[in-house]
């Protein structure tokens, strides 16, 4: 059974406002690094994109996850962009229009991983390919 606070929402699912707000700081972010203004050499000639922004209950920390185009030193990435991100955090407060700027966290994105390995998973078992790759074959139903 899902746990529920005093407001009646349920724990642990992020709010419309969470969502919305960390999409802005999503774009924000991606924007700062498209247009590379943060100079850093560790970030020089590396695409990062930004695929998530989760943010705390209370708006105050954003968890942005990163992850440098072909995944090649992600925790090199991960390490300048916390070694700027005051920078960082300005530059988001400009773009965004909210009355306090959100601490900025950095965390390597594991999901492209996740998804390569759920994707392999399915096709190693013969039934599950058959399945995955047969049109309608899971849908059809034999009464």
């Amino acid at each position: 059974m899902a746990r529920t606070a005093s407001n009646g929402k349920k724990i642990g699912t992020p709010g419309q406002r969470q969502l919305r707000v960390g999409e802005l700081v999503r774009h924000a972010m991606a924007e700062i690094l498209a247009r590379g203004e943060l100079r850093e050499p560790a970030l020089e000639g590396v695409i990062v994109t930004v695929p998530e922004v989760r943010l705390s209950p209370d708006l105050k920390i954003a968890t942005c996850y990163v992850m440098p185009l072909g995944g090649h030193d992600a925790a090199a990435v991960v390490e300048a962009l916390d070694q700027h991100r005051r920078f960082l955090r300005g530059e988001v407060a400009h773009r965004i229009n909210m009355k306090f700027a959100p601490d900025l966290r950095f965390r390597v994105d594991t999901s492209f991983e996740e998804g390569s390995r759920i994707d392999a998973l399915l096709r190693s078992d013969p039934v599950i390919r058959r399945d995955v790759t047969t049109p309608g074959a899971a849908d059809t139903d034999e009464d």
